[in-house]
């Protein structure tokens, strides 16, 4: 389903026209991604009763795959220092797609499409195609060079250890490009982590299942075994009911061939999963309906008109405290939030938090790829923001009179070298 109306040549007037055009305001006036959704995630909704437009206006997966503007929130649709490229990955590039954040960790963007868009996406600056509110960057290297210049920045630091490739989705890259990427990284004897991201596990898991699917990540799984690397799957689950049979058929299918381990990084949401009760079905749902781990669940990030989805620190806190007892210890995610310039903080670990503001302090103890430079680096705190319409009316209205300077979008950022617009792969 690419726009409104495909999805009205499916449910009709199952769906009334209000709920039409509440999409279509959406996508014109508010929408960071493009409609692309898979039938089986649109099957994913409302799967237990028949389909009325007040059913489909509460469901969970509707509510974080197909926003309407209705869900938007009204007078702070974005924070104030909501930006493009909230966690400044692009920033940290080494080479075109590949993030050097970490101390011992990197990023691999090695496509930026996915087979399905999700609205919270937090890399909405570059994923995707154009909608009227954000002109897309793109890459402006070719695909081949650009992973070619990882490769070759891998090879020359010996430091790093753990390789995320992802995206976009990398159901998106080629089988054979696929296993040819993960190949040549696990010739470095440095590495000894590789995580492949892929939210098409449970939105597309058809893809993961095919013979070819199987021959690639069993030669990768044997591969790795031999060479001492553990090789894992991660992808990204918000609502107990996106656990299917057939997504645990993909799922064990890559323990079958011997993939080390499947997990789940989820991002906190208001009104998918932000109570106990609804955590803790995904979190036994993914345990005992597919054998995946839940491993993380973020705090949605600071993107563009993504208000209505975030949640405050201190109910993310809440949350953590009420889920702890409740599953096996291994098996109990931990509850994150993903600090500009600071990265994944267990939400506990704030250093200090002004509730009234909504402003929390975080600290960090290693330089990004870009600090090496900044002596003070590690003595600053750094600041996240809990959504205004959380605060009391005082907080609120500290806001609605304080001097905010919104930080410029990422692609005024990035030299016109590394991405340009209209270009694609």
């Amino acid at each position: 389903m690419k726009n409104p109306r495909q999805l009205r040549a499916l449910y009709g007037d199952l769906l009334s026209e209000d709920f039409y055009r509440d999409l279509e305001r959406d996508q014109a006036e508010r929408a960071t991604m493009s409609l692309l959704l898979p039938p089986y995630v649109l099957n994913m909704m409302v799967p237990l009763s028949a389909v009325t437009t007040e059913a489909f206006y509460a469901d969970p997966v509707r509510r974080h795959m197909l926003p309407v503007f209705s869900d938007r929130a009204t007078e702070w649709p974005s924070h104030p220092f909501a930006s493009r490229d909230s966690l400044h990955e692009a920033e940290m590039w080494v080479a075109e797609g590949l993030t050097h954040r970490y101390p011992t960790k990197v990023l691999a963007e090695l496509v930026s499409t996915c087979p399905q868009y999700c609205g919270h996406c937090t890399r909405m600056d570059l994923v995707g195609n154009s909608t009227p509110q954000v002109p897309k960057l793109k890459f402006s290297v070719k695909q081949a060079d650009r992973h070619e210049a990882m490769l070759e920045y891998l090879r020359n630091s010996s430091g790093v250890r753990d390789v995320v490739v992802s995206g976009g989705d990398i159901a998106n890259v080629p089988w054979t490009r696929l296993e040819s990427f993960v190949l040549d990284l696990l010739e470095l004897d440095n590495i000894r982590d590789i995580r492949l991201a892929s939210k098409a596990l449970m939105d597309l898991p058809q893809h993961w299942l095919t013979d070819e699917a199987r021959g690639t990540m069993s030669r990768l799984a044997e591969t790795a075994r031999k060479r001492g690397v553990s090789l894992a799957v991660h992808t990204h689950v918000n609502s107990a009911q996106q656990v299917t049979p057939l997504n645990a058929e993909a799922a064990q299918s890559l323990f079958d061939v011997g993939v080390r381990d499947v997990r789940n990084q989820g991002v906190l949401m208001r009104g998918v999963n932000d109570s106990q009760e609804a955590l803790l079905d995904l979190c036994f749902a993914l345990l005992d309906g597919a054998g995946i781990m839940p491993y993380y669940f973020y705090l949605c990030d600071m993107i563009p008109n993504a208000e209505h989805w975030r949640v405050a620190l201190w109910e993310a806190q809440e949350l953590q405290q009420a889920i702890m007892g409740y599953l096996p210890g291994f098996a109990t995610p931990r509850l994150v939030c993903d600090v500009p310039f600071v990265g994944k903080r267990w939400v506990h670990q704030v250093d200090h938090y002004n509730r009234d503001r909504g402003i929390s302090y975080w600290t960090k103890n290693y330089f990004t790829s870009i600090e090496h430079d900044d002596p003070y680096a590690l003595a600053k705190t750094y600041e996240y923001y809990d959504p205004i319409q959380t605060l009391s009316a005082e907080g609120q209205e500290w806001w609605r009179h304080h001097d905010t300077t919104p930080e410029q979008p990422v692609a005024a950022k990035i030299p016109s070298t590394t991405l340009t617009r209209g270009e694609t792969e």
